[in-house]
């Protein structure tokens, strides 16, 4: 019987290293500043420390004095030594991670890392899942993950590179092989490197363009994602081989990276058709320089010649017409007998010129068929049981991201379409003002202008710039599908859907630019998805009826039929927890995706459900599998597509170990629910409806607590902007993106990101967390037998488990003790005692609770290593917090703008991002 082995906790290697690295900052620290800067970072880090393990007032107001005492340039050294020291503490971990998955690896064959590749191949062989099952959900597998437009990484990519050399180094000093020159070599590396991360600046000097923001998403492809992929893809299929070796596999190219990235127009002006068009364009190139870069290594190896190996008549035929065609006489291979190598000749001249010129190549299909050429060939030649791994994951590579390397998607605001269709049928006197029209009202015009094959566009018409600009994008669109094909863009996103005819607006503006056509004889071309953006508690509520009204209407469901009666609909994580508080958005999200999925069901219409989550907890962040295990187990037949984003990037896909250790965990939990979903008729047991009531009866008090604080309380946005380093983060050259959707004070009308990084880096957190111990203690409070149904909840439903992990995690982050001290930002000492009173009130009753429901003693006792990562950063954390308070304080109070306050203010900030490893 095979075993897996159990988590190691053995966290030793991690603290030499940190304490190693710890070491050399200090060095580093006394080289820049002296013993004063080494003794008074000391000190500080020794109190914090020491409050940490047992709180004392009077050690507690002499850490203040200190830092209030604390005049620039050492202020502002200070504040660098403890940022710095949580950049090498995330190099560290990054290291272990990598540690841990080499120790199962080095185990023998009998013990096997839980959620692997192996790991999920066992358990089916060990439940008798057939063959034929497995391929069938091979078959409809599909995990997309994208990459979104507001990247929220407080952190410099220079710093990032720094971090991951460090931590390269850390792995390469675990070599027990080393040589005494070996070690001292990478040791002085390692002190460089340090050095070099504290002579470079952390802040931007300056906001990133989308452009920038596209470059800094094309770095994980370049560095990461084109390898890894396919990897996964080839580990899958050779497990498979291996556990079940009768029958012969099919591996489909299931999973796949997206981008919104230079499409994401909502709310951002300076996402404009020239931006996304360069986009797709950086796109291309980057994947072409991939694929060259690929096949000069397949032509290093593969020097096969006639004289030694029969290469097949098919191939020696198309390399003499396609050499007469393509090449010159000086870029023809110069060897007559290394056919491949002609060959690759040929197919390297013409990547070259996609784009540029005839030669070459019209579509990444071309390249393939031009890959498998020589893979038929070669296998003439090559041992049945030792396929050319090279060839074969360069032809995967190909498969998985053509010549647009990522699919694009576009997404705009509700109320920007209705606007040009107003405007637009305005001008063609079809109504004085669509915007004015009831739903029912909007849904007849736009679906008589949708069986028109007639525009409704005046050519010589005047139309505003903002109806020209959204226009264009629909031109755009369909110039993109023509130059970089299809796959280039295939869905279009609706934020703030709230009715059916907010999707039929798009059709009709994709049927002016010629993407949506309906013919004379009837027939209909659809080349673009169009999917809902449900985000408030309200419409994620009404969102089965939105869906249920498209679906009843014949022009709608043809444009699905051309999209293989499949629908996608995006859930967003940041807007309802705004609206409704984390666990009774969570709910709603999880509700609405049961009921959307049955509706659906009923019209033989199949579902992928995007979900918008964010990297931090208030946002529904949380790890990649866990975040597909806490779904209705029903709808991920369908597909997954989930957003990755802000420091989940460098956390997740820095690294390529990493990397394919984050997917793999996802891909294997993936496949064993999808296989347990195809054998759904065994499976007694998903949830229970006694579950679903309770969650809809603590929802509902949850979101009465929730609200009750953030519309109701006349002094919750005061304390908010006052409470929280929010101004100030509004200077934090982070995004592209602005903070508000309007130039507006209204919470509404404010960014998810601000609002959840605010509430982080003021230790609260409130996001994350608040309203739910009211909610669930209400709830237990009714009877013992309550509690216990709770408890049962937690061992057996993944949904309310990773509920109350996320909601212990979250509290474990916060820090009521450090929070209070931002209640001094607060004018009005009446408004911050009561809320901050209600809020210590709120944790202290979410902590009890939870810690009933999970048995845990204190907070993660069931995640030990997280747990300590947690507790070895908070103190490190805290001195960071006070600082920022006092910074605050005074920045406040100047009547002329103080750029070096600023500067250390925002300082603050990114060092209390990389120590919590969360911004928004």
């Amino acid at each position: 019987m095979t075993t897996r082995m159990e988590t190691n906790n053995s966290n030793l290697p991690l603290r030499r290293d940190v304490k190693a690295l710890g070491h050399i900052l200090g060095e580093i620290l006394v080289h820049h500043g002296g013993t004063e800067l080494l003794d008074k970072v000391e000190k500080l880090r020794v109190m914090a420390k020491t409050l940490r393990n047992q709180f004392d007032k009077e050690i507690y107001q002499e850490l203040k004095e200190e830092i209030v005492n604390l005049d620039p340039p050492m202020r502002n050294q200070v504040i660098r030594a403890f940022s710095i020291y949580f950049h090498l503490i995330n190099a560290a971990e990054l290291n272990h991670r990598i540690r841990r998955r080499r120790e199962y690896q080095l185990q023998d064959d009998h013990v096997v890392q839980p959620a692997s590749i192996e790991s999920a191949l066992l358990s089916l062989k060990e439940n008798k899942i057939d063959e034929a099952t497995i391929q069938n959900v091979l078959n409809t597998l599909s995990l997309e993950l994208i990459i979104t437009a507001h990247p929220t990484e407080a952190t410099k990519r220079s710093v990032i590179e720094i971090q991951k050399r460090i931590s390269n180094i850390l792995k390469a000093l675990d070599n027990n092989m080393l040589t005494k020159r070996e070690r001292k070599k990478l040791e002085d590396s390692l002190l460089n490197e340090v050095t070099i991360l504290w002579q470079t600046d952390e802040l931007r000097d300056r906001k990133p363009t989308v452009i920038d923001e596209v470059r800094n998403g094309l770095y994980y492809f370049d560095q990461t994602f084109f390898d890894v992929l396919p990897d996964i893809h080839q580990d899958l299929e050779k497990g498979l081989i291996e556990q079940f070796p009768d029958h012969k596999w099919e591996v489909p190219n299931f999973l796949r990276f997206g981008s919104w990235i230079g499409g994401d127009r909502d709310g951002n002006p300076n996402v404009t058709p020239e931006v996304t068009w360069e986009t797709l364009e950086r796109h291309r190139d980057l994947a072409i320089k991939k694929y060259n870069e690929a096949l000069v290594d397949v032509m290093k190896r593969f020097s096969h010649s006639i004289t030694r190996v029969n290469i097949s008549e098919e191939l020696l035929e198309n390399v003499k017409n396609d050499e007469k065609i393509y090449l010159t006489n000086e870029k023809k291979w110069p060897v007559e007998n290394e056919v491949y190598r002609r060959k690759l000749a040929v197919i390297i001249a013409r990547l070259n010129e996609v784009g540029k010129s005839e030669i070459g190549y019209t579509s990444s299909d071309e390249l393939l068929e031009d890959l498998f050429l020589i893979h038929r060939s070669v296998n003439n030649h090559q041992p049945a049981d030792r396929q050319l791994k090279m060839l074969e994951k360069l032809i995967r590579q190909v498969q998985i991201f053509g010549f647009h390397l990522a699919t694009l998607d576009i997404r705009n605001h509700s109320g920007e379409h209705e606007a040009a269709i107003t405007e637009i049928l305005r001008k063609v006197k079809v109504t004085d003002d669509y915007s004015l029209l009831s739903e029912e009202e909007k849904i007849k015009t736009l679906e008589n202008v949708l069986r028109d094959p007639r525009p409704v566009l005046l050519l010589n018409e005047d139309y505003s710039k903002e109806t020209q600009q959204m226009l264009q994008v629909f031109t755009m669109i369909k110039k993109a599908h023509e130059t970089f094909g299809k796959k280039s863009i295939l869905v279009y996103l609706v934020s703030m859907t709230e009715a059916a005819s907010d999707l039929l607006e798009v059709l009709v503006l994709a049927k002016e630019a010629g993407i949506y056509r309906l013919h004379a004889d009837g027939t209909v071309e659809s080349h673009l998805n169009v999917a809902p953006l449900l985000e408030t508690i309200d419409d994620l509520t009404a969102g089965p009826d939105i869906m249920e009204k498209l679906f009843n209407m014949d022009v709608y469901r043809n444009h699905l039929k051309i999209h293989g009666d499949s629908q996608e609909i995006m859930l967003g994580y940041s807007d309802g927890s705004k609206d409704g508080g984390t666990l009774t958005a969570n709910w709603k999200l999880y509700k609405a995706q049961i009921e959307i999925h049955d509706m659906a069901k009923r019209y033989n219409i199949g579902l992928k459900f995007f979900h918008g989550r964010g990297g931090s907890l208030g946002r529904g962040g949380g790890p990649l599998n866990r975040s597909i295990l806490s779904q209705p187990v029903e709808t991920l037949g369908d597909g997954v597509k989930i957003t990755e984003q802000g420091e989940v990037l460098s956390s997740r896909y820095l690294l390529e170990d990493i990397a394919y250790r984050s997917l793999e965990q996802a891909t294997s939990t993936l496949l064993e629910a999808s296989v347990n979903l195809s054998e759904e008729s065994e499976q007694q047991h998903i949830r229970e409806k006694a579950w679903e009531v309770a969650m809809e009866e603590i929802s509902a008090v949850s979101l009465k607590k929730y609200q009750s604080l953030v519309f109701e309380d006349p002094g919750f946005l005061t304390y908010f902007t006052e409470a929280t380093p929010l101004k100030e983060i509004g200077e934090f050259t982070i995004g592209s993106r602005p903070m508000k959707r309007k130039n507006s004070t209204r919470l509404e009308d404010l960014r998810a990101i601000p609002w959840v990084f605010a509430w982080t880096q003021s230790r609260q957190l409130l996001p994350a967390w608040y309203a739910a111990g009211t909610g669930l203690e209400s709830f237990a409070s009714k009877g013992e037998e309550n509690l216990k149904l709770l408890q049962r909840m937690y061992e057996e439903w993944p949904f309310f488990r990773s509920t109350i992990d996320n909601l212990q995690m979250a509290l474990m982050k916060a820090d009521i003790t450090t929070a209070k001290e931002y209640t001094d930002l607060v004018n009005d000492k009446d408004i911050a005692d009561r809320i901050f009173g209600n809020i210590t009130n709120e944790y202290e009753k979410t902590k009890a609770i939870l810690l009933k429901i999970s048995g845990d003693e204190e907070l993660l006792d069931h995640t030990p290593n997280i747990k300590e990562s947690v507790h070895h950063r908070n103190p490190y954390v805290d001195p960071l917090n006070f600082l920022q308070v006092e910074l605050i304080k005074e920045l406040r109070q100047q009547e002329e703008p103080n750029e070096e306050l600023l500067t250390e203010v925002l300082l603050t900030i990114s060092g209390i991002a990389a120590g919590l490893r969360n911004t928004g």
